[in-house]
């Protein structure tokens, strides 16, 4: 019966081609169903592979009837989708010549979907797309949580007399932020270095102990001798007690201006070399002198002081096991102790010796232990 109703259909008897108008495709579908009936006998059950007639070719199926499967151009069974389009919508095109004038009808070349309606593809890349995304959020998340769980407690970090910055290679950087922390280094997350080296709100007078660093131009036929240019002194919480520029005793041949910082218009207006030097002899009069390679300074300015009073952070021991270096400079102290970076560019003589008395207020208990215990050894010899 149905190859009787769908044989007049193709033209002069040829292959049969998709249905062409609403009346076609029922006719067709008519068709379809008289032989289901004669096949089956449960109309109700769904169709097998087995039990379409693959000789002739049948139209396919309307989108209403999920569970009955549509026949391709090639007699074999096609599952079809269902959707909410209207009867023509789902219905293939099998041969490439046919053009269907519906827009419903999805112009498939073949079953791999290779060439497949626009709409059903942005919709199935929008979504694939969206589980993408979902997919990327769920696994941040995960790392983010497991970043958060390996972050390192308060508790954990104990070590005394070990580098922040050894702790941040071994560990971390929050390890060593909690150590910097420990150690007093370091109260916000991020601070200046004025921060780190002066005390807010502190006594600006003069202390028991200051420190001094003194800024030097280059006298002589290559500027290799030096003579005092600007000399610095502050207090134990870092406030500048003593600032001034010298004018120069000799003809200035280098003003070393990337390291020293010094200008001619500093100095051409200075203060004199031997009142700066009464000044300062006055101000280290009994107190504990703190610096950096002191002797330079002391040379430059002409002075002496106690050798008991003297703090000098090049020459104290622990420092120099620290670091690991016989004559360590002031930078490499300040970055691997306070962590802090210091004269990274021209140098400033009130900024160095507010790092240096940092350092010696680092370890003043220590550090006055030692000189103390030192001084005694010596009486009792």
């Amino acid at each position: 019966v149905g190859e009787a109703a769908a044989a007049p259909r193709g033209p002069g008897g040829a292959a049969v081609g998709p249905p062409r108008d609403p009346q076609e495709f029922s006719s067709n579908w008519k068709a379809l169903q008289e032989l289901l009936k004669q096949k089956a006998n449960n109309s109700n059950k769904p169709l097998s592979t087995g039990q379409t007639d693959t000789k002739k070719k049948q139209p396919p199926k309307a989108s209403k009837s999920p569970q009955v499967p549509a026949v391709n151009g090639n007699g074999t069974v096609v599952k079809a989708k269902s959707t909410n389009k209207k009867d023509s919508g789902s219905a293939k095109d099998t041969p490439s010549s046919a053009k269907p004038e519906s827009k419903g009808v999805t112009a498939n070349k073949n079953l791999n979907g290779t060439k497949s309606n626009g709409k059903g593809c942005k919709e199935k890349k929008k979504n694939g797309i969206v589980v993408k995304e979902k997919d990327e959020l769920k696994h941040k998340r995960r790392k983010a949580e497991e970043h958060v769980e390996q972050q390192p407690k308060e508790a954990d970090i104990w070590f005394d007399d070990v580098d922040p910055k050894d702790i941040e290679a071994a560990i971390g950087p929050e390890a060593a932020k909690i150590a910097r922390r420990n150690l007093g280094l370091e109260t916000e997350h991020s601070q200046s270095v004025e921060q780190v080296l002066v005390k807010e709100k502190a006594f600006d007078g003069l202390t028991r102990a200051v420190a001094m660093d003194c800024e030097m131009v280059g006298v002589g036929p290559k500027g290799e001798d030096s003579i005092l240019a600007r000399v610095s002194l502050v207090n134990q919480f870092g406030k500048c007690v003593y600032d001034k520029y010298v004018k120069p005793t000799e003809e200035v041949t280098d003003y070393r201006t990337a390291v020293s910082g010094i200008r001619p218009q500093n100095v051409n207006t200075g203060e004199d070399f031997k009142t700066v030097q009464k000044e300062v002899a006055e101000i280290l009069k009994g107190r504990i002198l703190v610096g950096h390679a002191l002797q330079n300074d002391l040379k430059v300015l002409l002075l002496d002081h106690p050798q008991k009073k003297i703090r000098d952070t090049q020459r104290y021991k622990p420092f120099k096991q620290r670091v690991k270096s016989s004559r360590p400079s002031l930078k490499l102290l300040c970055e691997r102790l306070l962590n802090v970076q210091v004269q990274t560019a021209e140098h400033c003589s009130i900024q160095d010796a507010q790092a240096a008395m940092r350092l010696y207020t680092l370890e003043k208990k220590k550090w006055e232990a030692a000189v103390k215990n030192k001084t005694n050894n010596k009486n009792f010899k």
